[in-house]
């Protein structure tokens, strides 16, 4: 039986003290690079557990040398040897080995290169790329987001539910969905549900459901849209969070919205520093302190119509947007969610009350007449990160709007809902890559995804 190793995290925990009065320890990972300075090479090794590297030191007096400077760049290897602290150095230790193993070799065509590798090149090498110092850290971040996305609803009491992934509506009522067929040539469409089924784009409809009875519920889960829209923001399979809250309005919505937005920054601060250095040095220099200024920050409320006169006096006064023909009933684009989050308030903002004729059918109608009970969470950099309404409950006036549209068959069941000890409640949704775009500064949802699924890009 082998020795266990020690993992790099393990060794980053432990005061060097004790790692000096070890006689041996075993380390094993990947080659990050190998340098042979002519009687002493140094290997930065990566075992996966932490986003650190330890150095590894072999000496031309050891009888594996010429072996080992000849390990490739990212080999499979494993090192016994002592560990000797360093505190004049930049690491605070390196491991002087005593014998070394190759476990792992790796052949001429190996696509990675020690040199800079760009992104899109990259991309077509998925399942390499958790290998270099951007993915590791990208996937690293986004493994503690989802955790952090947890904990938070976990600690308010709030249910987690695992809605369908194939369903018969599309929540948006927009018809971007993906058809689900089987192999059979007959009916392909209808022959195992007995109906058309898609894949899901939203999980709002089926957990609304469950806060009827739980009170306060959320599903955090893939998500589909048949969109061809070839944008760094868009991709066709996302992650969602969807929480819903019972006796819950458009306020307690945006205060449970900021609890949430700042609850995940704070968390990625807190347990992942060494990546965000990282992103903050290599890849959008000040996303550390863009952060901590969200987390300062009150979140501003705006109602859509002020926005709408924000807009106007700017095109006045000379600002020139893409866009320029600015009205009310306009859906805004980044550019403009950009220039009043940005330019006019200086931080995040809510811009809620939107107009009825550009918002979904299941968004609360205010008393105007005119306008329904949603809102935007706009923040600087990115423009809109979350959308959320407070629902319609009254039956009614939600069956007219269904009726309208023509999706009531199908959705009976949750028109019911309003019949059988409905409340009002509400509801937010919050695309999960996009947020992790925005924290660790990475500008293509493609590049925060591990298979990024977009329209004719199905290598994986």
């Amino acid at each position: 039986m082998q020795k266990k190793a020690i993992s790099v995290k393990e060794l980053y925990a432990t005061p060097i003290e004790e790692l000096e009065k070890l006689e041996s320890v075993t380390v094993q990972g990947w080659i990050r690079t190998n340098r042979n300075s002519g009687n002493v090479g140094f290997i930065h090794l990566h075992d996966g557990t932490c986003f650190k590297n330890i150095q590894v030191v072999y000496t031309a007096d050891s009888p594996f040398f010429e072996e080992v400077s000849k390990y490739p760049f990212g080999a499979a290897v494993r090192f016994d040897g002592k560990v000797v602290a360093t505190p004049t150095l930049q690491q605070p230790f390196e491991i002087q080995s005593t014998s070394a193993e190759l476990l792992g070799g790796v052949d001429s065509d190996y696509p990675l290169q020690k040199k800079k590798t760009s992104f899109e090149f990259l991309r077509e090498e998925a399942y390499l790329r958790p290998r270099t110092n951007t993915f590791d850290a990208v996937f690293r971040v986004r493994s503690v987001l989802a955790m952090a996305v947890h904990q938070f609803f976990q600690d308010r009491g709030f249910v987690y539910v695992h809605t369908p992934e194939i369903t018969g509506n599309d929540a948006e009522g927009a018809g971007s969905v993906f058809t689900i067929t089987t192999d059979s040539k007959d009916n392909p469409y209808t022959d195992f549900y007995g109906r058309r089924a898609s894949l899901t784009v939203s999980g709002q409809l089926h957990v609304e459901a469950f806060a009827m009875a739980f009170k306060d519920v959320y599903t955090f889960g893939p998500t589909f849209r048949a969109e061809k829209s070839n944008t760094t923001r868009h991709a066709s399979e996302f992650w969602m969070i969807e929480p819903e809250l019972a006796f819950a309005d458009l306020d307690d919505d945006m205060e449970c919205i900021e609890a949430c937005i700042k609850y995940c920054i704070e968390y990625i601060l807190t347990h992942c520093p060494d990546e965000m250095d990282f992103f903050n040095k290599w890849i959008d220099k000040g996303v550390i302190e863009k952060l901590k200024k969200v987390l300062a920050s009150d979140f501003r409320k705006m109602e859509y119509t002020e926005g709408i006169e924000i807009l106007k006096k700017a095109v006045a006064g000379g600002h020139k947007f893409q866009n320029n023909n600015i009205y009310w009933g306009m859906d805004l684009q980044s550019e403009h969610e950009r220039y009043i989050t940005e330019e006019f308030v200086g931080g995040p903002v809510f811009l809620y009350n939107y107009p009825k004729e550009i918002k979904a059918f299941y968004m609360r109608e205010n008393d105007d007449g005119k306008t329904v009970a949603a809102v935007d969470l706009l923040v600087p950099g990115e423009g809109e990160i979350v959308g959320g309404s407070q629902r319609e409950e009254r039956y009614d006036i939600l069956k007219t709007k269904m009726d309208a549209l023509g999706n009531t068959e199908g959705l009976e069941w949750y028109l019911n809902l309003r019949k059988y000890g409905g409340c009002i409640h509400s509801g937010f949704g919050i695309g999960f890559d996009r947020l992790l775009m925005y924290i660790t500064g990475i500008n293509n949802i493609r590049d925060t995804e591990p298979y990024p699924r977009t329209a004719n890009a199905l290598k994986y």
